[in-house]
């Protein structure tokens, strides 16, 4: 396994925010801290045409305007430090060295700030700066010739930068699993939200209840999983992970734990395809450094213990959603 990580990404860091440098500190140390065989790679810094490749060019320069005068907030809770620019071109490099590494086989993650999922072509948000894993697949796209991609977004928020960037996209998969829009930021991620034009059906919204734990997460997973990849046959996996879904998290009312993380990596593992992981939210670091460590050893192949979830709240979801996509999948 190949982590991509910098201690430069600690240069964009507000004590004061649930966003800081504690988060890949607490991961980086579970890591070494267990019996993960890993090998750790510096990223490289993403220029500004590659950027470019999935944001507005009059976007990045303000960014790069604002930054350089000294940062500030973009938004409520979106800050930037004279130093978060470039931090940020690296952490999009990170995710790009993960997808070239994971094509040469097996899987690669970015342990990588500021995350991502939330950054659109033309805005930053929910602490995101760029869109990490969006540049990575443009990368891949554009430089590799790779055609054909799932995107797994598991973090208990709605990754609407990625969903929007590729909403329009026949080539990009994106599935979504989050806490219920109507109670949770960023406020979108229906199940209505199908993709338009070409890419109508590619943008799968798996939006949970509050309250909801392991047992619905892997029940409805299970169920809508398989069928995908067996239909769309991805040529690469793009996982943005999220680990703030853990029943500890402070900014979420989803319940789900190590178990979970567990599960999704060893399903992930059995697909056989070249995939690429890139940090995105999780707040409670004991929570994010353990669940980390459960979902890349079975990413790496430790099967877990055998489950047989028992959901309760997701049945209508999932009615909704065969409804929706059956012109597309039978799940």
């Amino acid at each position: 396994m190949k982590i991509i990580h910098s201690a430069t990404y600690d240069l964009h860091n507000r004590e004061d925010h649930v966003e800081n440098r504690g988060r890949t500190r607490a991961i980086i140390d579970a890591i070494g801290a267990s019996d993960l065989e890993v090998e750790f790679m510096e990223p490289r810094i993403a220029g500004i045409h590659e950027i470019q490749m999935v944001h507005s060019s009059r976007h990045v320069e303000y960014l790069e305007v604002f930054s350089g005068s000294g940062g500030g907030w973009l938004d409520y809770d979106t800050y930037m430090t004279p130093d978060t620019f470039n931090v940020a071109r690296l952490a999009a490099g990170g995710a790009m060295v993960a997808a070239e590494e994971s094509l040469n086989g097996g899987w690669s993650y970015s342990v990588a700030r500021p995350p991502g999922h939330h950054a659109c072509y033309d805005r930053s948000m929910g602490f995101c700066i760029f869109n990490n894993l969006a540049v990575a697949i443009e990368h891949c796209r554009q430089n590799h010739g790779v055609s054909g991609f799932l995107v797994l977004d598991f973090d208990v928020h709605h990754g609407n930068g990625t969903s929007s960037i590729f909403y329009h996209d026949p080539e990009v998969m994106y599935i979504s699993i989050h806490q219920d829009p109507r109670t949770l930021f960023p406020g979108t991620g229906f199940v209505a939200e199908t993709g338009e034009g070409a890419g109508e059906g590619f943008n799968l919204n798996i939006p949970v209840p509050p309250g909801s734990g392991n047992d619905e997460y892997i029940w409805i997973l299970g169920e809508i999983l398989p069928e995908v990849i067996r239909k769309i046959r991805p040529l690469m996996i793009f996982v943005s992970a999220g680990f703030d879904a853990h029943r500890s998290d402070p900014l979420a009312s989803v319940e789900v734990d190590e178990l979970f993380f567990s599960w999704i990596g060893w399903f992930l593992h059995r697909t056989g395809a070249p995939g690429a992981v890139v940090l995105e939210g999780g707040y409670d670091p004991v929570a994010l450094g353990k669940s980390n460590v459960s979902f890349l050893r079975a990413l790496e192949g430790e099967e877990p213990e055998g489950y047989s979830p028992d959901p309760q709240g997701v049945h209508e979801i999932f009615r909704e959603l065969q409804d929706t996509f059956s012109p597309f999948f039978s799940f």
